[in-house]
């Protein structure tokens, strides 16, 4: 989109109009695709999503779904890189907070 746009603005097309015309898409698109979705609303159906997402693994899908049941759906899930080639869900009480600058000119002291 962004590529085609650059044509249209090279060619003389007002840049103001081809952005209102991309928002107007980006807004029907995100209508349809809520239209056409479906969503997920058991341990059965989030696993087959989580096994279609991770090329057809049925064990990652499950244990997705396992994670899913036990954090719920506004909770945390972390997936990290294991030492063993088995894979496996570990359940960590608390909190998580966003860390890290907002923005590289808050940083006074770089060292």
């Amino acid at each position: 989109i962004v590529r085609e746009g650059f044509k249209y603005v090279a060619a003389d097309f007002n840049p103001m109009y081809l952005k209102r015309v991309i928002d107007k898409a980006v807004t029907a698109l995100v209508a349809e695709l809520k239209k056409a979705s479906k969503p997920t609303t058991t341990s059965k159906e989030i696993a087959q999503v989580g096994s279609i997402s991770a090329n057809s693994d049925e064990t990652i899908g499950k244990l997705i779904a396992d994670a899913m049941d036990k954090v719920g759906e506004e909770g945390v899930i972390t997936v990290e890189d294991g030492k063993s080639l088995d894979s496996e869900l570990d359940v960590v009480e608390g909190m998580q907070f966003d860390r890290g600058y907002l923005s590289p000119y808050f940083i006074n002291n770089p060292e």
